[in-house]
């Protein structure tokens, strides 16, 4: 027996590839987590709050939409930034002038002061998941967008689910300016530590040779060799052309018609409609978000076995949110529930399936023309926030209306509905645009 080295005398062995896509990947499931602690920490201090500055329950409900009206409006604005200064630019602003704003939030001396902070706060969270779909394009093959962008979109539902009791604490031992400033200060030293961290994968330091292959045959992004192209009111409409922005952001809506009840009129729901002490809402209230945190992975990792086993990403990124939103649209069976166990299950089944709607990043990744990532996402999340908007007034109306969340949570239903109607018939393949 004998060896055969190769004829230039290399070593047969090749370098594995490197992990850095996965720190990455942490940075931003980190930021999203930060991102959606800053816009809901309001919620925990509001009846603190709102008793010490004389904000009354329809004032506070302005200040909660506030934040809703400048984060959907700066959208495309966010997505063009991005588009021109690039990931690591645009996310280290965002984060420290989000997080500033929600410190100055401790300061606030009444109505006016609180309403200007949560108008800042809006602006400067725009660009976040612009910039994290942007991020998973360029550091992640196709074949696993759906599972890192389930990673970072995990957070939206842990964050708050998992730090409440922290955070009821720090408001309960310091008071709630204390709260504000801690959660900002937070959010601030977040920030260095992403300038000090992130890099495209052309210039990273940690990622080898061998894993910047795997991610070029994959589809990943090089930043750097993209044409940065100024924002033009002509390429929005060139994109909103294709039906498959306009399908993916119409179901987007629908899936965030669903998460804006649960973050807003959720607890309200069980306190007027079901009559459960607020101990036993504070309990069961968490379960659902747990529930939906399951969905988001449960929707990742079937989008990526189901690319893995067909080569198809219609079928890979469509199906799973299609049968998410017919699982959130099960949420009009809690008007015919009889014990409050059943109700939290049909809600908890119903917030599952919504978790499954954060797919949709992963399809607009896919989507998005290589020179207007950044605009893509944001018009998509413009789309998508329009229900942070909407919901929280036509549930408001319904209620106040018919002294009942019946028809409420029947809207609820019909929107996801119209999500599966989007998917099914306007949406299209699933394929990398191109625009010139």
């Amino acid at each position: 027996m004998h060896s055969t080295l190769p004829l230039n005398g290399a070593t047969a062995l090749t370098p594995r590839a490197t992990r850095s896509r996965f720190v990455i990947l942490a940075l931003l499931a980190i930021g999203t987590m930060i991102n959606y602690l800053d816009r809901t920490v309001l919620g925990i201090a509001a009846p603190v709050m709102s008793h010490e500055l004389g904000i009354n329950a329809a004032m506070m409900g302005i200040v909660f939409s506030a934040f809703a009206w400048t984060y959907a409006l700066a959208q495309v604005p966010g997505g063009a930034f991005l588009d021109r200064f690039g990931s690591k630019n645009t996310y280290f602003l965002a984060v420290t002038f989000w997080s500033a704003f929600t410190l100055l939030q401790g300061f606030a001396v009444g109505l006016k002061s609180l309403l200007l902070l949560r108008f800042g706060l809006g602006v400067s969270e725009a660009p976040c998941f612009p910039a994290n779909s942007r991020v998973v394009g360029t550091w992640f093959p196709q074949q696993e967008r759906a599972r890192a962008t389930a990673v970072y979109t995990v957070g939206e539902y842990l964050g708050l689910a998992c730090f409440a009791p922290l955070l009821f604490w720090i408001m309960a031992s310091f008071g709630w300016r204390t709260l504000f400033v801690i959660v900002g200060l937070v959010g601030i030293v977040f920030g260095l530590v992403w300038w000090k961290m992130y890099q495209e994968p052309q210039d990273s330091t940690t990622a080898n040779q061998a894993e910047l292959d795997y991610i070029a045959a994959g589809g990943g992004l090089a930043a750097k060799s993209v044409e940065v192209i100024p924002f033009s009111w002509r390429n929005v409409m060139k994109l909103l052309s294709h039906r498959q922005i306009l399908g993916a952001s119409i179901g987007q809506f629908a899936g965030n018609t669903v998460l804006v009840f649960f973050l807003t009129w959720f607890p309200t729901y069980l306190a007027t409609e079901r009559h459960m002490g607020w101990l036993k809402v504070g309990f069961f209230a968490v379960l659902p978000f747990f529930a939906a945190a399951v969905g988001v992975m449960f929707g990742g990792w079937l989008s990526d076995k189901l690319l893995k086993a067909t080569g198809s990403a219609t079928i890979a990124r469509k199906l799973p949110i299609i049968g998410g939103l017919l699982l959130a649209s099960s949420i009009i069976g809690a008007n015919y529930a009889s014990t409050d166990t059943v109700v939290i299950a049909v809600l908890s089944l119903a917030f599952f399936g919504q978790g499954m709607v954060g797919l949709g990043w992963t399809l607009i990744s896919d989507i998005a023309p290589k020179k207007l990532m950044g605009l893509t996402g944001g018009l998509f999340n413009l789309c998508a926030n329009l229900a942070g908007i909407i919901t929280p007034l036509v549930i408001g109306f319904i209620v106040s209306s018919t002294g009942s969340f019946s028809s409420a949570l029947t809207y609820i239903g019909a929107a996801a509905l119209l999500g599966v109607f989007s998917y099914v018939f306007i949406l299209g393949d699933v394929r990398r645009l191109e625009i010139e």
